[in-house]
């Protein structure tokens, strides 16, 4: 006797596992002990390709004992026709359920050999099954079947033509030379066998309730929705319905109940749930009440059902009546009010109810599922299916390839998407073949028996070492993850819901009309709005087609806006000159936040557009609030400085430094106006951006000047006065620095000085030499002697004039000081130096108290500029910036010595400093801190709107309404009250100066 351990271990060769396996094998005659039998090896390697090789053995053994008579005519046909080898094995090794119908139903096998029905040859054999002819009758044939008999005779037709398709699409898995139907082609034959059965199921149920006769009294259409509506049904799945009658609604819901009745029985659920009302309306309404109710009492999800609508069984006028009313509705359902909310919030429903547990298997509900595929590509057709009706498709693949083809979506998304799509489609079909029951749940990552089986029904094969289950998995959650983050791109986007409250009608004006529209939007030029449209929708690029379908949601974002006017024309200007950039358009389509932060800030800023035109990389960082906001200044400054020291050429490395710092002022403007950097990190990053350009400019300026001097002759450091020295730069400061040079060794002070101001002088006109950048004036009026002084001094010179010459106003301007740039060492020792000066040992006396007052009283009267309102100007104006600073300041020199705390650059640090020293109330310093905060965010928001840096409150007009909106304020913001506010706080902070700065 052979060793049972070597015949098994010999199947094993052939993917036979089991025990029982050789013992099947001795049976069928395709064994014996010396191995299989040559001429039956074909059929054994076939089982060896079948997704589940000892499945398909148990099937082709429960075949055998069914119909022992009919086996060997059935092996030898295994071994001559290579297409039925294919099917049968496949079908045997994929489906238990259709593995029962074979053995159950002898002879079915023979129908694998020829190919498989069209969609009329199933209307046919459905029809022939119940006995009813496929006539022209209005309302459809009549059975001569009735009751338990049709839907057994109705039964076994059905899961026979079940059978040849499933044998069609998977016999390329065991015989690979076989054609492979697509999924379209898969899903579009079980509709069609879906649509045969339910008018084979109608035809009964006509017979049950009149037959012919009955036929003359009432009318009934079915239409198709869901997957089976938009052609594109699973094997296994409910097939959603919708009734409509006329004349005797009554026998027509008899009617419409039992066919109902019989195709659920012998088929598949039928559900008419998504009628009027759901299960509790009435199962057949006529024609009329469906208009009623769709124009009265629809809510979102009904229209968006409404998508796949499809009249196929019954009388086929009252059938396309239907879809002559509904259809215009479904198309203007977008215009609802909440529309894009409502289906979001359905959405999110849906997922609400998978389990947590079995969330990340669900093939349909689940995130990254079919479901948000589906949601995602209906809601793009509502909205824009409104204007183009090469979109109102109802496959899901046809509708996202359209879409594509539109502009609507990325071409590249909707290939990935629809490919994702395919293949959970493909899988769900695989599982709900493998027992005919409905499912959607991948098997779990423990299940390594179903993995393998699904991986090879799927033609999924091991790779670089993993097997076919591991690939299996990692595939799923791939696409899965690609479809959730499509999905959130396309679904989620906020355009959709901005084109959603464009009545259609607007997108279909006349000129007059149209003009009218941008008038109640807020464009004050509708003509110049218009001549803007056309512009960027001329032509029949696809560049025009996705501006056609990005405009109306921009025109909308831009109304909302302080000057939608500008804000169109900057968009056309960007727009041109970004035409060459390939990710302009597709950033702005896809990624709906920034498109609506851009037009936010198009519509407020005249300094971000001509910035964006330079530097249009900051666009992308629109869609992440983090990556806008959340730089650290350190990282910034030693990017820009890395950046400059890679030229060697000095134009080069200053125009690198200049552009990287364009970058960084519109990365942070973007994040001010939009509400996500507050007041003071934005004066920080602008400052520490303008100290790093100072240093690498100067760094680069140095290397030149000292090739061309055969050397360093001195070592030059920059300090930072004023608003640099304090990091709390706007965005159109100066830099206010002085320049300190120490000469190299062996090198006299005067060559040392003659370098040094040759350098200092060089980045002065670098930096400053005229650009469409914001300007990069390097102001050193705060020097010794001022306008008179040189421009450099070395440190002991400083030394000498500060221990004989300098007066108070010097000392005062000293306490800002702060080395921003060049040598480290050098910066220290000045600031060293300094420490005695601006914090005096005993503070100030009498005389040096009046001084300062005196200088403030001058400011205050002559500085001001001719016509500038005191109480709106954020500078010199009362209780501004000069107001809370000085007061500050002459705190820092009269206490600084005893209270070393004051010892800082930064207002708001000062002011916390004085508060915990007891030398200001804490009220008084909320009323100073307070004034500062709101006179700085003022300042930089009037110098982006308006594009220039000014200090005046605008009095009235678009651009202190943008001033008001650039401060978080919404569009309905009495602009008055705002200004009366401003007026509020900064006269609340001038009766602390009052007391402060003038009392002794």
């Amino acid at each position: 006797m052979a060793d049972p351990a070597r015949s098994i271990s010999s199947a094993a060769r052939f993917g036979l596992t089991e025990s029982r396996a050789e013992e099947d094998l001795r049976a069928a005659g395709l064994w014996t002990d010396a191995g299989p039998v040559a001429e039956y090896e074909v059929i054994l390697t076939g089982l060896s390709r079948s997704p589940d090789p000892d499945l398909a053995l148990r099937g082709l053994d429960r075949m055998r004992t069914h119909d022992p008579r009919g086996w060997d005519e059935l092996r030898t046909a295994l071994v001559d026709d290579r297409r039925l080898r294919g099917r049968l094995l496949a079908v045997l090794g994929s489906s238990t359920a259709l593995a029962d119908f074979l053995a159950v139903r002898p002879g079915e096998w023979a129908r694998l050999r020829a190919d498989c029905c069209s969609a009329d040859g199933y209307t046919t054999t459905l029809l022939a099954a119940v006995q009813a002819d496929d006539s022209d009758e209005p309302q459809g044939p009549v059975a001569a079947l009735k009751g338990a008999e049709a839907v057994r005779a109705l039964k076994f037709a059905y899961r026979g033509l079940v059978l040849e398709l499933a044998a069609e699409d998977l016999g390329h898995l065991v015989e690979p030379g076989l054609p492979e139907p697509s999924f379209e082609e898969v899903a579009g034959k079980l509709s069609d066998l879906a649509e045969a059965a339910l008018r084979a199921a109608l035809a009964v149920g006509w017979a049950q309730h009149g037959g012919a006769e009955a036929q003359s009294t009432a009318r009934l259409a079915v239409i198709a929705m869901g997957k089976c509506g938009g052609h594109e049904l699973n094997y296994v799945s409910d097939v959603d319905v919708v009734f409509v009658g006329e004349e005797d609604t009554g026998l027509a819901t008899r009617v419409a109940s039992a066919m109902m009745r019989v195709a659920t029985e012998a088929c598949f659920e039928v559900d008419a749930a998504l009628r009027p009302e759901g299960k509790a309306g009435a199962l057949v309404r006529t024609l009329d009440g469906h208009e009623s109710y769709y124009k009265r009492w629809a809510r979102t999800w009904e229209f968006q059902a409404l998508l796949k609508a499809r009249p196929i069984a019954g009388d086929a006028d009252l059938g396309r009546a239907y879809l002559d009313v509904v259809r215009p509705m479904v198309w203007t359902a977008a215009d609802r009010d909440n529309f894009v909310a409502d289906v979001q919030a359905m959405r999110r429903r849906v997922e609400d109810h998978v389990p947590s547990q079995l969330a990340e298997r669900e093939l349909k509900l689940g995130r990254g599922g079919l479901r948000d595929v589906e949601f995602a590509v209906q809601l793009l057709q509502l909205v824009h299916g409104r204007t183009d009706e090469r979109i109102r498709l109802g496959s899901t693949v046809e509708a996202l390839a359209a879409l594509g083809a539109g502009g609507y979506v990325g071409r590249a998304d909707a290939m990935e998407l629809g490919d994702s799509y395919r293949f959970l489609r493909t899988l769900e079909h695989r599982l709900q073949l493998q027992r005919l029951r409905r499912t959607h749940l991948f098997p779990a990552d423990t299940d390594t028996a179903e993995l393998r089986w699904l991986a090879r029904a799927a033609g999924i094969a091991p790779d670089r070492g993993r097997s076919a289950a591991k690939v299996l998995v990692a595939e799923f959650r791939a696409q899965g993850n690609k479809i959730r983050r499509l999905h959130e791109k396309l679904f989620y986007r906020p355009l959709l819901e901005a084109v959603s409250r464009v009545p259609t009608d607007a997108l279909r004006l006349n000129e007059k009309q149209a003009q009218a529209r941008l008038a109640a939007l807020g464009y004050t030029s509708p003509e110049g709005a218009l001549q803007h449209i056309r512009a960027l929708t001329a032509g029949v690029s696809r560049r025009a087609a996705i501006q056609t379908a990005l405009l109306p949601v921009l025109l909308d974002l831009l109304g909302a806006t302080a000057d939608p006017d500008g804000g169109l024309l900057a968009y056309r200007k960007v727009s041109e000159a970004l035409a060459a950039t390939p990710w302009y358009l597709r950033v702005l389509r896809d990624e709906g936040a920034v498109a609506e932060r851009l037009a936010r800030l198009l519509g407020t800023s005249k300094l971000v557009p001509d910035l964006i035109v330079r530097a249009p990389e900051v666009l992308r960082l629109l869609a992440d609030p983090k990556a806008l906001s959340d730089r650290d200044p350190t990282e910034v400054a030693t990017s820009l400085r890395n950046a400059v020291n890679r030229h060697s050429y000095l134009g080069n490395a200053v125009a690198a430094a200049r552009s990287l710092r364009r970058h960084e002022v519109l990365r942070v403007a973007c994040a001010d106006l939009l509400g996500f950097m507050d007041v003071l990190a934005v004066c920080e990053a602008l400052s520490s951006v303008w100290s790093a350009v100072l240093q690498a400019t100067l760094a680069a300026v140095d290397r030149a000047e000292s090739a061309a001097a055969g050397g360093r002759q001195a070592t030059v450091a920059v300090i930072g006065m004023g608003r640099l020295g304090g990091a709390e730069l706007g965005y159109g400061s100066d830099a206010d620095v002085m320049f300190v040079c120490e000469p190299a060794p062996g090198v006299s002070d005067s060559d040392a000085l003659k370098y040094a101001s040759r350098v200092a002088q060089s980045v002065r006109k670098l930096l400053g030499s005229p650009s469409q950048d914001p300007p990069l004036q390097v102001d050193v009026d705060l020097r010794p002697e001022g306008r008179q002084g040189p421009i450099v001094r070395t440190l002991e010179s400083y030394r000498a004039y500060y221990a004989q010459w300098s007066e108070v106003w010097e000392a005062q301007a000293l306490l800002r000081a702060r080395p921003v740039a060049g040598d480290e060492d050098l910066g220290a020792r000045f600031i060293e130096m300094i420490d005695p000066i601006r914090y005096p040992d005993g503070g100030l006396d009498a005389t040096q108290v009046r001084e300062i007052r005196r200088i403030k009283a001058r400011v205050d009267t002559e500085r001001l500029p001719r016509g500038a309102d005191p109480t709106t100007h954020t500078k010199l104006g009362r209780g501004g910036l000069a107001d809370v600073e000085w007061t500050l300041q002459l705190i820092q020199l009269r206490h600084a010595h005893e209270h070393p705390e004051l010892r800082t650059a930064s207002t708001m640090d000062g002011l916390t400093a004085a508060e915990s020293a007891g030398l200001v109330t804490t009220a008084d310093a909320a009323a100073l801190r307070e004034a500062w905060l709101l006179a700085t965010r003022v300042r930089n928001a009037v110098t982006l709107v308006r594009g220039k840096q000014t200090d005046q409150v605008p009095t009235m007009g678009r651009e202190l309404t943008a001033v008001a909106m650039a401060l978080g304020h919404s569009p309905d913001t009495d602009t008055g009250a705002f200004v009366d506010a401003y007026r509020r706080t900064t006269r609340r902070a001038r009766a602390v100066v009052e007391h402060l700065f003038y009392d002794d």
